[in-house]
């Protein structure tokens, strides 16, 4: 696919080099970090080595302060407290983390996760129902969702139980704190220090704020970060502020964690330390992510609560065998779906993507719809319809249409919906379909422009591939945890040759060397280079720089992203 190179705007050349000279950087290293938003030692020193002290005082985030005075009260009069979570990474950490503090802190604590199939995402009435016939309790936490549960808050008011809510999501002009609800989220204020965390980060400040208030030596809260790693990478959070301290610390946690089921998933997943957010985005959160999108989130939460290592590794072999069944179908329905994109979508006209199929298995849409909207760079649903016509859609965007602005515009179609600007969801029947496709098409066409459906690949800095060495490597990496809002840099290099012939890789890959540090060869990989029509060097490279380790020797390589005739 054709890809705008956007290279770096001009920088302040001697703030840069004053940057490098006293943090002892390379330049391109320094204009990465004066690029996002750090222009002075003390601001790029502190993201460098993010440390916990830096955290912003929990009791800022609205709705904590009373949130932790009625769980106190809660403690005394030794009432039974029902945690009501959700079924994803985010949710079933989130749940981990505040069961297990919550314990260590005297609280009787249930647990209740609803089932995808038949109480659907979040506070449900159905859910609530059965979560009132299972657990007998005066209090429930709802986590990672519960916001604008008006209806099912009202009914818990009306059987007798408080409700507080922990959550991350959007607020509605009628929240469940019309219900008498105790809400903590970060978006009911414009305030947006802390409106990044999911609610993996929140529970944890919540406990923080619990233990500031209520001190208890005998509970560390750094033993807790591996959970909140996981769940914030999980749920593609931005990794800036209060994020990236977790997630820094977190996966250095993941090394010495104190829980049987992350030790377990760790075995079973064959991840190696030092961990990253690609051992977590790609071999630990599936796993985890596997038991709520196939069967009941239960096994998956019942491995990061147990003490039991024989259970634990028992559970993570289980997730492990789901996670390959997950896999299965969800190739199956990718190829469907790319199927009918590739013989109906008028990539000439069209700037979104609206696919539905009776049948597909509403635990893997999201992650179809994610692949289809990154291959065609286009908004995209995938609804999976059920034997009476009603099916539930998960969506993924582009930068530059928020997908609930563009589902409220639908709304008269949809049965309900609701999420962020990059991911949501929704429900209709099959009947309106058709009318949604068009009316979705048309909502795109009001926010996107042509050039909006081109990539862009925002180039960080210029790269002189002599300078790559093993002393980068070990600078670059300070600049981690990378992901949304902190991508991996992306550099480039102009006019390059390289030094022999491109060897082909499984009939796909293409393996190229480049001239590097004192004239040895650097070695680049170009995934899936093969199938594009390469033209004759020399090239502009736009390149991301990894350490590639093998039989026990670790090098630095070029992973090429893009190249194009030098310009």
């Amino acid at each position: 696919m054709q890809k705008r190179w956007r290279f770096p705007p001009g920088l302040d050349s001697k703030l840069v080099a004053r940057l490098a000279e006293e943090l002892q950087l390379p330049l391109p290293l320094a204009e990465v970090l004066v690029q996002r938003g750090h222009k002075s030692a003390e601001t790029a020193a502190n993201f460098l080595e993010p440390r916990l002290a830096h955290l912003r005082p929990p009791e800022e985030i609205p709705g904590m302060v009373t949130a932790v005075e009625r769980l106190h009260q809660a403690l005394e009069k030794k009432e039974r407290i029902v945690l009501y979570g959700d079924y994803d990474v985010d949710g079933v950490t989130s749940l981990t983390i505040l069961g297990r503090f919550l314990k260590a802190s005297g609280f009787s604590i249930d647990y209740f996760l609803p089932e995808r199939a038949r109480e659907g995402y979040g506070l449900s009435i159905a859910g609530v129902e059965r979560c009132l016939a299972t657990h007998h309790s005066e209090l429930v936490v709802a986590i990672d969702c519960g916001t604008n549960s008006l209806e099912e808050a009202t009914f818990l008011r009306e059987q007798g139980v408080a409700l507080i809510v922990i959550d991350h999501h959007e607020p509605a002009a009628a929240t469940a704190a019309a219900a008498g609800a105790i809400l903590v989220n970060p978006k009911l204020e414009n305030d947006d220090t802390h409106h990044l965390l999911c609610s993996a980060g929140l529970v944890f400040k919540l406990c923080h704020a619990f233990l500031k208030r209520f001190p208890n030596r005998e509970i560390d809260l750094r033993d807790y970060l591996d959970l909140v790693a996981l769940g914030t990478v999980a749920d593609i959070a931005p990794l800036v502020g209060d994020n990236r301290i977790f997630v820094r610390h977190g996966l250095k946690q993941l090394e010495k964690s104190h829980w049987p089921g992350i030790q377990a998933l760790i075995s079973v997943s064959e991840a190696r330390a030092p961990f990253s957010t690609s051992d977590i985005g790609f071999k630990l959160g599936p796993r985890i992510n596997a038991a709520g999108r196939l069967t009941s989130a239960e096994d998956a939460l019942r491995l990061l609560l147990t003490e039991n290592r024989t259970e634990a590794s028992q559970i993570a072999r289980r997730l492990d065998r789901l996670n390959r069944e997950r896999q299965d179908i969800e190739r199956a329905v990718t190829s469907e779906a790319e199927a009918w994109v590739e013989a109906n979508l008028d990539f000439a006209s069209q700037k979104s993507i609206v696919v539905g199929q009776e049948n597909w298995h509403e635990g893997v849409i999201g992650i179809v719809a994610s692949r289809l909207s990154k291959r065609w760079h286009r908004p995209a649903f995938v609804i999976g319809f059920n034997e009476e016509g009603w099916g539930k859609g998960s969506g993924r965007s582009i930068q530059g249409l928020p997908l609930v602005a563009a589902l409220e515009a639908c709304g008269a179609l949809l049965e309900g919906f609701g999420g962020h600007a990059m991911a949501a969801g929704l429900k209709i029947h099959q009947s309106r379909f058709e009318k949604f496709k068009l009316l979705f098409e048309e909502v795109a066409g009001t926010f996107l422009e042509e050039e909006d459906l081109i990539p862009a690949l925002h180039l960080d800095a210029e790269v002189d591939l002599t300078l790559i060495d093993h002393a980068w490597l070990s600078l670059q990496e300070q600049l981690a945890p990378f992901g949304p809002s902190n991508p991996q840099p992306l550099f480039f290099a102009r006019a390059m040759t390289p030094l022999k012939e491109p060897r082909l890789l499984k009939e796909k890959h293409v393996r190229l060397e480049f001239t590097g540090e004192r004239g040895r060869p650097l070695n680049a990989i170009f995934f899936n280079g093969a199938l594009e029509d390469l033209p004759n060097p020399p090239w502009d490279v736009a390149f991301t720089i990894e350490r590639n380790t093998f039989q026990g020797r670790s090098e630095p390589q070029m992973k090429i992203v893009a190249l194009r005739a030098a310009q």
